[in-house]
């Protein structure tokens, strides 16, 4: 079920209302309510998927559970390695399979050997690399001693399957979020206005600016030939923005959905654009999923405690991996693999942890240098996530060249959407001047009337772009 379609629309305010008029008289209760609507919500798109979500939730529960009570660390070792496999090995079958095969065989016949490849028409679960994850970091924290295990079932399938955030994150870790499911809330008028806040700004990013984005962008990466680098290059600047709009959005939803049930997720992005070089940028960019590759394996390979040399081995592996989380396509390896590639100088210069501080949040305007560095910082990010549209490494690398050669050439300008380029540059003035809090629409200094005129400014641009559901660009990870 997509958040931006019209049966979520009515599945949200029943839930909602059942959910407080009924099922709050005890926490089991009210958890075995949650997993019941989640599995709706998931089951929804497609009901076939839902016995492999069952079976991740109860493995992990169970090894959870084994790994704690064992004392001797050679067997907790094999639990661990059970867990591993299977949530891997899942998560490989159904995103990776068809991928290895084919780059398999592509790479035998380039030997001159024929090879007859065996491919299955495997269909993604949605969300598959999002709960496997927050799964896995349970049982590895278990594992290592920094969270006992829950004993309820209930509590740990809710937990697993929480509609929220099931299909595309954040990536909760269950020292957060379960502990959330095993004590009673009570509804809080205040949380759940900002949730509503959260929801607006998120369905506007989504709607008004992510979908209409991708129109100009499917038309820049389609390979017509008679598109000007010009062109190229504002279908990467848009794409770029796109993708920022639609995954931040969702997060943002995700949320204001979670806030208005009394449960509290973590921020997924911090204005990651107004970043002054890549270290900045990977801690404002997705955070969950960033983080979660910095705990489970950037620092289990040695980090930075072993030498320059490894410490730059460690942080391509990491991005790689995290570049092939992404899809089963070169492109996403690719893609990750430059992210690393541009995180090494920083490491080398030592300016990758330079940026811990806030940037002068409450000052309108910073410093030219600071300036030149955001743009830099952006136009570099740019570049790469050609690479995580395009449909080949060979397409990306002649979208690049066609933008440098003939960067001057316009030839669709009727595609161009000029109030979107106006509600763009609202979009980055508005969250440029409230840089200083977690979203945009915490209008505190504003008077009332003037905070009502801003949400139904951005309701009625909403409506107004809808048109029909698109599915949010992470559904595919």
């Amino acid at each position: 079920m997509l958040f931006n379609s019209v049966g979520f629309c009515f599945f949200l305010p029943i839930v909602f209302c059942l959910y407080w008029a009924f099922f709050q008289k005890t926490v089991k209760l009210r958890n075995a309510y949650i997993l019941l609507v989640s599995y709706i919500f998931y089951g929804w798109w497609d009901w076939r998927f839902l016995g492999l979500i069952a079976l991740s939730s109860l493995v992990d529960y169970n090894l959870g559970n084994w790994i704690y009570q064992t004392k001797q660390l050679t067997k907790k070792k094999y639990l661990l390695a059970l867990s591993l496999l299977v949530n891997l090995g899942v998560l490989g079958f159904f995103k990776y399979f068809n991928f290895f095969i084919d780059s398999f065989s592509q790479l035998i016949s380039q030997m001159g050997l024929q090879v007859n490849a065996y491919s299955l028409k495997i269909i993604l679960p949605v969300g598959v690399s999002f709960y496997t994850f927050q799964t896995l970091s349970y049982t590895l924290d278990i594992y290592k001693g920094k969270l006992k295990p829950t004993r309820d079932i209930i509590d740990f399938f809710a937990f697993v399957s929480f509609f929220p955030q099931l299909v595309a994150g954040p990536i909760e870790r269950a020292k957060n979020l379960l502990p959330q499911f095993q004590t009673k809330n009570s509804f809080n008028f205040e949380q759940a206005k900002e949730g509503c806040k959260l929801i607006l700004w998120g369905f506007f990013k989504k709607i008004a600016i992510a979908d209409v984005c991708a129109k100009y962008v499917d038309i820049a990466f389609s390979g017509k030939t008679d598109l000007g680098g010009g062109d190229l290059m504002i279908g990467g600047i848009l794409f770029s923005i796109q993708i920022y709009c639609d995954f931040s959005g969702y997060s943002l939803i995700a949320r204001g959905i979670a806030k208005l049930l009394g449960f509290e997720l973590m921020r997924n992005f911090a204005y990651p654009f107004f970043s002054r070089n890549f270290g900045e940028f990977w801690k404002r960019w997705h955070i969950s999923l960033s983080t979660w590759f910095q705990d489970y394996l950037y620092i289990p390979l040695g980090g930075s405690r072993a030498g320059k040399f490894k410490q730059f081995r460690n942080i391509m592996i990491t991005f790689t991996v995290s570049g092939l989380w992404h899809g089963a396509n070169w492109t996403f390896v690719f893609w990750g693999f430059l992210n690393g590639l541009y995180y090494i100088p920083l490491i080398f210069l030592g300016s990758h942890k330079k940026y811990q501080s806030k940037m002068d949040e409450n000052q309108l305007f910073v410093g030219f240098s600071d300036t030149l560095k955001i743009l830099v910082t952006f136009m570099f990010t740019v570049l790469a996530f050609i690479f995580f549209r395009a449909p080949d490494i060979q397409f990306a690398f002649s979208y690049i060249a066609k933008i440098f050669t003939d960067l001057m050439t316009f030839q669709y300008q009727q595609a161009l959407n000029i109030p979107l380029f106006i509600i763009i540059g609202l979009l980055f003035i508005f969250e440029w001047t409230t840089r200083a809090h977690q979203h945009p629409l915490l209008l505190k200094k504003l008077s009332k009337a003037l905070r009502w005129i801003i949400y139904l400014v951005i309701v009625f641009i909403t409506i107004a772009s809808y048109e029909a559901s698109t599915s949010f660009i992470y559904f595919q990870f």
